[in-house]
C-alpha cells in the first residue's frame, strides 16, 4: 500500500481551540447510540482508543473493540459492543478500559474499570463499577494506573486496580505518562498542555500548544495532535513541540505511540499507522463515520 507522504501544516488557530472545547463538552455526555444486530460494521460512531497486542491492531470504539480484518474492515473481538472510552493496553499485555455497556445491556450505565485478560474477548468490572466512566487511561510498565473520571473531572491513580486514590481536578480531553518518571503526567486542556510531577495531586495551569491527544512513545518521544489534525513531537517531555506534518484523514480521534517511532492514530475515516515518526502514515483500518461523532 503506498505510503501518504504529509505537507508541513499552518500554525495552529482560534478555531482548534475552540475545536477542543467542544470536544471536552460533547466528550463530556454519555449517548445511547450502538448497534446491537450481531455483525461486524465498518460504520463507527467514533473511536476512542487504540493499541496494539504484538502486531494485532485493537480498536477501542462505540461499539466495542474491533481489529483490522480482511480489506481492512473493522471486525469486533468477542461479543460486547460496549461504548469502550477510556482503553490502553498495559505493559502485562491486559487490556483496561471503561465506559458505557451496550444498549439494552443489563448493568450500571457506568463500567468504572474494566479489565480483559485474553486480548478483549472477555471482560470483568475490576473496580469503580456503577460509579465512574473514565475517558483517558494510562500507565507506564511498573508504575500505577491513571485515569480521568470525566463525570467528576477529576484524576485518579490506583496501584492494584482495584483501590482508587483521588488526585487533582482538572477539565481535561486526553491524558500521558512518562516512561521514564511515571509521576510525571501530561493533561490536555483548553489552555494547552498541563503538567504534574508530583503523581497527578497537582498540575501546572494548561500552557503552550493546544493539543486533542497526547501519547509518550519513549521518554524523548512525546506526541501530541491538535484539534485540527497537527502531528507535534517533543523532546523534552513537552517543553517545546516540533511540527511534524498533518494527520491523514480528517479530525483526530485517538492517539497511541507505541515506541519513538512508531505512531497509531485514528481520524474520521480509519486507524493509520506510521513507523518513520509520523512523516508518513499508513491505513490499518478503514473507517465510515456514523451518525453520532461523540
Amino acid at each position: 500500500m503506498t505510503k501518504l507522504r504529509l505537507p508541513r501544516p499552518a500554525a495552529t488557530s482560534a478555531s482548534a481551540v475552540l475545536a477542543l472545547a467542544l470536544l471536552l463538552t460533547a466528550c463530556s455526555q454519555s449517548t445511547d447510540a450502538g448497534k446491537d444486530d450481531g455483525e461486524p460494521t465498518s460504520a463507527l460512531t467514533h473511536i476512542h482508543g487504540l493499541g496494539l497486542l504484538g502486531e494485532t491492531l485493537y480498536v477501542a470504539t462505540h461499539e466495542g473493540i474491533h481489529s483490522p480484518g480482511e480489506g481492512g474492515s473493522p471486525v469486533l473481538v468477542g461479543e460486547r459492543r460496549d461504548d469502550f472510552m477510556g482503553f490502553t493496553v498495559a505493559a502485562d499485555g491486559t487490556f483496561l478500559a471503561s465506559g458505557h455497556p451496550a444498549p439494552g445491556t443489563d448493568g450500571p450505565s457506568d463500567l468504572g474499570l474494566v479489565v480483559s485478560e485474553d486480548a478483549g474477548l472477555t471482560w470483568e468490572v475490576r473496580s469503580l463499577g456503577g460509579e465512574v466512566d473514565f475517558h483517558a487511561l494510562d500507565t507506564a510498565a511498573g508504575g500505577p494506573v491513571y485515569g480521568y473520571d470525566s463525570t467528576n473531572g477529576r484524576l485518579r491513580v490506583t496501584r492494584d486496580r482495584v483501590v482508587w486514590e483521588d488526585r487533582a481536578r482538572l477539565r481535561a480531553l486526553d491524558i500521558a505518562v512518562s516512561p521514564a518518571d511515571p509521576d510525571t503526567v501530561l493533561a490536555t486542556t483548553e489552555a494547552g498542555v498541563a503538567r504534574s510531577t508530583d503523581g497527578g495531586r497537582t498540575f501546572a495551569p494548561g500552557k503552550g500548544q493546544v493539543l486533542t491527544h497526547v501519547s509518550w512513545g519513549a521518554a524523548d518521544a512525546l506526541y501530541g495532535v491538535s484539534p485540527d489534525g497537527v502531528l507535534f513531537r517533543s523532546g523534552d517531555g513537552g517543553g517545546t513541540w516540533a511540527r511534524v506534518g498533518s494527520v491523514p484523514g480528517g479530525g483526530p480521534q485517538a492517539l497511541t505511540a507505541v515506541g519513538a517511532r512508531r505512531l497509531l492514530v485514528a481520524t474520521g475515516d480509519g486507524v493509520y499507522e506510521s513507523e518513520d515518526a509520523g512523516r508518513t502514515f499508513e491505513r490499518r483500518m478503514a473507517v465510515t463515520a456514523g451518525d453520532d461523532g461523540h
